[in-house]
């Protein structure tokens, strides 16, 4: 066997490249601010294209690029109940009659069982 054979090391766990002799592209450290106070500093390339938000690593929450152009949150759409379904679908006149309905059946059926 070789005197550089490597035992025990998984794949992707480390990486045994050296970094000597190579050029790290130009850095920049960019600040986001999280509503809850922290702030955040990720080093990111000087060119590359900074995302408005990013997540804080103290709470999960949403931090603000710092000096960015702030985003507007999306407008939530409206949640439809079955109550809204069902409106789209009956008038509240026939809802009532419905309703009428099945508790003249429910009380015909009470009085059945105990006559």
């Amino acid at each position: 066997m070789g005197e550089r054979v490597l035992r025990g090391s998984r794949l992707g766990a480390t990486s045994y490249e050296i970094d000597r002799n190579t050029d790290l592209a130009p850095r920049q450290d960019v600040f986001y601010d999280c509503p809850r106070g922290h702030e955040v500093s990720v080093p990111m390339a000087t060119d590359a294209e900074l995302p408005a938000t990013w997540e804080c690593k103290v709470c999960g929450g949403v931090a603000l690029l710092r000096d960015g152009v702030g985003f507007e949150a999306k407008q939530a759409k409206h949640v439809r109940t079955h109550w809204d379904m069902l409106l789209e679908r009956r008038s509240l006149d026939d809802l009532e009659e419905v309703l009428a309905e099945r508790m003249a059946e429910l009380h015909s059926k009470q009085h059945r069982k105990s006559a």
